[in-house]
């Protein structure tokens, strides 16, 4: 079968490609955007890119179309579509109906960390031969792809809740049907199709809807929010999560909950005794979350020892975990596997090095992942500089939705800089009203200008965008080698 995508360079849509075109279909796709990685993932898979939306992309006559939710009437490729009577479907259907019928679905959904958590635990259950199937909204580094079919039972797919297409407005992760669901996290975020917060906890409620009673859902228990979605009606165990608590402090020795790396076991440290009701606990030994023991029932399963930073990893690894013992995987394998996690492509992602500059590349789309990142960012690198360069690019940012949390997310930045291109909408410099060390700049040109200025004092440079940024990351470079 020719199936044909559109809007197929976004993360979802590319994903989807790849396992169409693994499930022997012949693949095409067309976008307005056309750029790595996805780009490069979708040429390694041989699936023709065509820039641009145009009916001529149809003259091949496709036996079926996938329509992106990205797209809506009056685009002339949609509306060739239907003119000519085309087959078409969203993707979340299209996925559900080919791929995740009789599947063991293990889906992740929250405001933030759905594409680190999903890729954790595709990880995990890779790592103890599980061969699962996923997709992610990102390229995690330990598989090099964003999806794959598989080769087991087990299906891993980040559960977005934005809308399925302009024919389709339910979320897309009510179309998946998990039996194993975590969520995250819950706040406002996509201004353009949600009025309000209430407007998104009824879609979580929708796909609380859709676990049944033998599965299990996984939330963080001091999210109010989600826990108002889940009083709405709930007729699956839930396993909360928790950081335990920071004080009173007390030093305990180890014993047999040893943190051991290789052959070598750290010294004792100063662990925080809480008093969380949490079945799952995180016990923070480094205060940056890089090292971290687990506990389930109070009793300790092992310690996390890892490269990535910030309790909100910490949070995303202990939902993995509870989801993968859900599946069977022992929590002390579970805790191997994630010592092995290599991250996602454009998270925190060291891009360059350059005297003294270390740059990263950060996919930010909501302040309070802004927010997230600086601190544990912050909590690593302890006094030294840290420079934001900001795109507001998602939908919610750009509508100025969050104007006050934006500001006060960079507060972990000794500068932050903010791009505002002429089309913005809303006038960026308002920022400055709630913090101090926000400059705003309409050119990338200038932006650079300012950080060749600034890598005098050496530090941390975070390029935090969730898309392209006008190609920032290698001119950047170029400069600051010259």
């Amino acid at each position: 079968m020719h199936i044909h995508i559109l809007g197929i360079c976004g993360t979802f849509m590319g994903g989807l490609a790849v396992i169409a075109r693994q499930l022997g279909h012949q693949v095409s796709g067309s976008d307005q955007n056309v750029y790595p990685p996805m780009s490069t993932q979708l040429e390694q898979q041989g699936i023709e890119l065509m820039e641009g939306y145009r009916a001529e992309n149809l003259d091949s006559k496709p036996d079926l179309v996938i329509i992106g939710n990205a797209l809506s009437r009056g685009n002339p490729e949609v509306e060739a579509v239907l003119n000519q009577g085309l087959r078409y479907v969203s993707g979340p259907q299209w996925l559900a109906e080919h791929v995740l019928q009789d599947k063991w679905v293990l889906g992740v959904a929250g405001t933030h960390g759905k594409t680190t958590t999903t890729s954790m635990l595709s990880w995990i259950l890779e790592h103890q031969g599980f061969n699962p199937g996923f997709l992610i909204g990102g390229i995690p580094l330990n598989f090099g792809i964003s999806a794959r079919l598989g080769a087991s039972d087990f299906f891993v797919i980040e559960a977005d809740e934005y809308d399925s297409a302009f024919f389709d407005k339910r979320s897309k992760f009510v179309h998946y049907r998990p039996r194993t669901a975590i969520l995250n996290n819950l706040e406002y975020d996509h201004a353009d199709i949600f009025p309000d917060l209430d407007a998104i906890k009824k879609q979580f409620h929708h796909l609380v809807r859709t676990v049944p009673g033998e599965g299990l859902i996984i939330s963080p228990e001091g999210d109010a929010n989600i826990n108002e979605v889940l009083a709405m009606g709930c007729w699956t165990p839930v396993a909360k999560t928790s950081i335990k608590a920071s004080a009173p402090r007390q030093l305990l020795l180890h014993g047999s909950t040893s943190c051991v790396h290789g052959s070598r076991a750290h010294a004792p440290y100063l662990r925080p005794v809480g008093n969380s009701d949490s079945q799952w606990n995180a016990q923070l030994i480094n205060s940056d979350g890089s090292r971290f023991e687990v506990l389930m029932d109070k009793q300790a399963q092992g310690c996390v020892e890892w490269s990535l930073t910030g309790e909100h990893n910490v949070y995303n690894a202990l939902s993995a975990i509870v989801a993968a013992r859900h599946v069977g995987i022992l929590p002390k394998d579970a805790i191997t596997a994630l010592g092995q996690f290599k991250n996602v492509k454009r998270r925190m992602e060291v891009i360059a090095s350059i005297n003294g500059v270390t740059l990263y590349d950060d996919f930010a789309h909501h302040p309070t992942a802004i927010q997230m990142t600086l601190d544990g960012l912050r909590k690593q690198v302890g006094q030294q500089r840290i420079i934001a360069i900001v795109e507001p690019r998602s939908n919610t940012m750009r509508l100025g939705v969050h104007t006050k949390t934006l500001a006060e997310s960079l507060a972990n930045a000794d500068l932050a800089i903010i791009y505002q291109p002429e089309a913005m909408g809303w006038d960026l410099s308002e920022l400055k009203k709630y913090a101090a060390n926000i400059e705003i700049y309409p050119s990338l040109d200038d932006i650079i200008v300012r950080l060749k200025s600034e890598a005098r004092h050496k530090g941390h440079f975070v390029l935090m965008s969730n898309g392209s940024f006008g190609g920032i990351y290698q001119r950047l470079q170029d400069e600051l080698n010259g």
